[in-house]
């Protein structure tokens, strides 16, 4: 049953054979094995390539007028030993096109989508026809191939509306804009399944190359810019007070107030031109994204991310004055920050800088954050760790987060776990991990569930729950599995091996059996592969003295961690942990002995955080 369906899943792909505890390997996945693009050792292979960008842009933003301008130069590399004929050039923007062509889950809006006014390939302006482009994928023509090693350049000047409403790119006020998904790009090229052509839907959301930008953005005097990278003209746009307050902000652990209400009221912030050019530039990067407003409050300050060399990252904010929230960012983020880089996923913040920005999406973008206020303030700054999380998957990384969500969705929701057990306690992040990671899920239905390999666009059932609570489940018991130390071992190999380089599922499985040193197939195979979830039951206890044998079945089939709970005729407790060893040899059944230190008066199966489908079969009572 699970290999037919996979093969659905799967459509159009053919598969390695496999028993029930090897990890059955699509078609393209083996071509690159026999490529020499990737390896089976967890490695990159001697043959593997990566095509980039370098991208010049400038844009115009004049709010309150919705209108986004834009002229842009790329040089595309082809390092791919392929020819190619054309280009896939991706249009995000479009998904808010009106019609039936609109993207899942996008924002409706009276737009028309980016409208090129202007293409040039090579130096020759070429035809591009924007009533054809109806989509968020155009495959261009070359003229000329673009040959193995060779690049090609492209000159484009386009505009577009921004849209209302509360969504990722959108005018949350009228002057204040998140700017995202803003230009035309070339889409990747890589070696596992050429083109990347994945329509842009409302849960599919990354996959770029490692670009390098250089980004200008006009916008009147009074108008402040957020933006990822750095910024490389603090002293031409900002008053010079204001100026030192960002500089001095470099080097501080505590909040300075960049720009006040106050200041921003008396209009004392930017220069006084009657507009004014923000430049920004990033490298190896695989996106930017822009916010500006005249009236949101800005707030900055700095935290050590490397213990070795010092190094030290900017935490930024922008906010309504009004949100008590946001008020907060900062020292949220310099916890966060400091958080992630010395315990998990344990690697030092990889860029210079990270911004909060008060709008609707609650999503990520590289070095930027569009993060809704919330009243919460320990909801808000969860929202913000997870945020923060999605530097290393997709972004440190390099995931392909529309085809894979799992893989990065996944780890933000672990590592907001666990940062939450030192922000919350053990107790108040378990419980907040169940509540919005897992009950809806696990008291759900269950005969349609997804094996959590299945491609996300493929999906059927339950999308959310496979790339955030299953995946993050999956990998908190392969921590369980394998202890902190070992654990740490493996996902640095993985992280090591394929940082920046476009990972998926087998580079991942693959590293980390590498990095462990164990063949963790059967792991992977249960909790990848199969349509299980988490139930178990208590089916029979025998005693022997003070013996006790535990005859556990796995209902569910998840090869989940769970405890033994043993309550004594005292009233008193005894837990007896269980890691997912015990399912390696028989996924359906396990047995389990422990030695109690008292008269027992019932034995509980304790899921934790692993929520029992049906606890009424989950304990046993002394006769």
């Amino acid at each position: 049953m699970i290999k037919s369906f996979l093969l659905s899943a799967f459509a159009c792909c053919a598969f390695v054979a496999a028993n029930a505890q090897t990890l059955t390997i699509p078609q393209p996945m083996a071509k690159t094995y026999a490529n020499g693009t990737r390896g089976m050792d967890g490695k990159p292979g001697k043959n593997f390539w990566m095509n980039h960008g370098k991208y010049d842009i400038a844009i115009t933003v004049n709010p309150p007028h919705s209108t986004v301008k834009g002229v842009e130069h790329i040089t595309y590399y082809n390092e791919s030993p392929d020819k190619l004929d054309s280009l896939n050039m991706k249009l995000i923007v479009n998904s808010h096109r009106r019609g039936p062509v609109s993207a899942p889950g996008a924002t409706p809006s009276p737009t028309d989508g980016l409208q090129v006014d202007e293409i040039s390939v090579n130096g020759t302006k070429t035809t591009w026809d924007n009533a054809k482009v109806s989509e968020t994928n155009y495959m261009m023509p070359l003229a000329k191939p673009l040959l193995p090693h060779q690049s090609v350049t492209l000159d484009i000047t386009w505009h577009y509306l921004m849209v209302q409403g509360r969504g990722r790119e959108s005018i949350i006020d009228p002057t204040t804009f998140y700017i995202a998904y803003f230009y035309p790009r070339v889409s990747v090229y890589d070696d596992y399944k050429g083109w990347d052509t994945q329509p842009f839907g409302g849960g599919l959301e990354f996959y770029n190359d490692l670009n390098d930008y250089t980004l200008s953005v006009t916008v009147p005097k009074d108008f402040i810019v957020w933006s990822t990278g750095t910024h490389l003209n603090p002293d031409e746009v900002l008053k010079p007070e204001i100026a030192a307050r960002l500089k001095k902000s470099f080097t501080s652990d505590s909040t300075i107030h960049v720009a006040t209400a106050k200041d921003l009221a008396d209009k004392v912030v930017t220069a006084q031109n009657a507009t004014n050019t923000w430049k920004f530039k990033a490298s190896n990067i695989s996106d930017m994204a822009v916010a500006v407003s005249d009236h949101y409050d800005w707030d900055a300050g700095s935290v050590i991310v490397d213990d070795k060399t010092k190094r030290r990252v900017s935490m930024q904010a922008a906010f309504p004055d009004a949100s008590e929230d946001f008020h907060h960012s900062v020292q949220h983020g310099r916890h966060s920050l400091a958080w992630f880089s010395r315990n998990w996923p344990g690697v030092p913040y990889p860029f210079e800088k990270s911004t909060a920005v008060q709008g609707f999406a609650d999503m990520e973008f590289p070095m930027m954050m569009n993060d809704s206020h919330q009243t919460d303030l320990g909801f808000a700054q969860l929202v913000q760790d997870h945020e923060q999380a999605h530097t290393y998957m997709p972004f440190y990384m390099s995931t392909n987060e529309s085809y894979y969500a799992f893989m990065d969705e996944g780890w933000a929701t672990t590592f907001e776990y666990l940062i939450g057990i030192e922000e919350k306690g053990q107790k108040g992040a378990d419980d907040f991990y169940k509540q919005f990671r897992v009950t809806r899920w696990i008291h759900g239905a269950h005969d349609k569930e997804n094996p959590t390999i299945t491609p996300s666009p493929n999906v059927t059932f339950g999308a959310g729950n496979n790339s955030y609570g299953k995946a993050s489940l999956s990998y908190l018991a392969l921590k369980d599995l394998l202890g902190d130390d070992l654990f740490r071992k493996a996902l640095h190999t993985y992280m090591d091996n394929w940082h920046g380089k476009h990972p998926i599922p087998w580079d991942y499985f693959n590293s980390m059996k590498a990095g462990s040193g164990k063949n963790l197939d059967w792991f992977f195979y249960n909790w990848f592969y199969t349509p299980s979830y988490v139930d178990l039951s208590l089916a029979n206890v025998s005693i022997s003295g003070n013996k006790y044998t535990l005859d556990i079945k796995n209902v569910g089939g998840f090869a989940n961690p769970f405890n033994v709970v043993a309550t004594y005729a005292d009233g008193s407790t005894e837990s007896f942990h269980q890691t997912p060893a015990v399912w390696e040899k028989d996924q359906k059944q396990a047995i389990v002995n422990v030695k109690a230190a008292k008269q027992v008066k019932s034995i509980t199966i304790d899921n934790g955080i692993y929520m029992d489908a049906n606890e009424k079969d989950n304990t046993w009572t002394a006769q």
